[in-house]
């Protein structure tokens, strides 16, 4: 968030700005832990999400959004966790002696949720200054904002909460059938060609609908599909690329906002290109 995805940190916080909403940020912060523990008995895993949340709670907030869906997935799991197992969170406050106790205080949400249920599509419309008239956009959600179900923050097999965002700001929102599917997450590490595939199968998928972009909420769900594109380039003839946007990127340049602060110079897709040509930066 603070070096390769900073076109989704600072267009979201700028673009939040321009809807009413000033985010501040959690003191003393840490990482997540990226992943949620599937080990029943890995208690461990799980402080470095609840400490955030105890970070939250500290400072005299009882709600946390995140932009990044990993960050989203973990934060919710474990704060679910300290609400309904009481043995588990008796376990980890114990071990956490030099902090205070929590016991699931904070609400977690994703900021999706945020321009859905608190700002409104509407408000949203009417705030656009440069509608995305003419881009046709295939929304991806991956897994992490949809899995497991007692997280979701939309209906699991159908969401519509990306749709509606693309549809506010003047864009044309293209169904596939692998909007859900996951990207391969951390198999890139150890089987980048598995991941590969599945870039293929996504953004293929895509294109045949006949979109134009792809818009996502995840650093890493943009890595696999930007990334491999230059692999798919060379295995399959007929696949020239396809640009990928956080959706912070395309809500920010909707609002009028300077094209800077999405650093479309990080993306590993020619973003730009498609842009210009519908006349959205100069």
């Amino acid at each position: 968030m603070k070096t390769k995805a900073r076109g989704l940190e600072d267009s979201m916080i700028a673009s939040m700005g321009v809807l009413g909403i000033n985010m501040v940020e959690i003191q003393r912060w840490n990482c997540c832990g990226t992943v949620y523990s599937l080990a029943d008995d890995d208690l461990v895993h799980h402080l470095a999400p609840v400490r955030n949340l105890i970070r939250v709670k500290e400072q005299g907030n009882n709600k946390v959004a995140t932009s990044c869906s990993f960050c989203y997935n973990t934060l919710k799991r474990a704060n679910v966790l300290m609400q309904r197992d009481r043995e588990k969170r008796k376990t980890l406050n114990e071990f956490m002696e030099e902090e205070v106790d929590y016991n699931g205080e904070v609400e977690v949400v994703h900021l999706l949720e945020v321009l859905r249920d608190e700002i409104g599509w509407g408000n949203i419309s009417e705030k656009v200054k440069v509608p995305l008239h003419g881009l046709r956009i295939a929304p991806y959600y991956g897994c992490t904002l949809l899995r497991p179900q007692e997280v979701a923050i939309d209906q699991v097999e159908r969401p519509t909460i990306l749709h509606r965002l693309m549809e506010a700001i003047g864009g044309e929102a293209v169904d596939f059938p692998f909007a859900t599917e996951c990207c391969g997450s951390f198999q890139i590490v150890s089987n980048p060609d598995f991941v590969t595939q599945r870039a293929w199968d996504i953004l293929s998928s895509a294109l045949r609908r006949g979109a134009e972009a792809l818009v996502l909420t995840c650093p890493l769900c943009n890595f696999n599909l930007g990334q491999r594109q230059q692999e798919l380039v060379r295995r399959y003839s007929e696949f020239q690329g396809i640009p990928i946007f956080y959706f912070s990127q395309l809500l920010a340049l909707s609002l009028g906002l300077d094209p800077q602060i999405c650093h479309f110079e990080l993306s590993y897709s020619d973003s730009v290109s498609l842009i210009k040509s519908k006349k959205l930066i100069p």
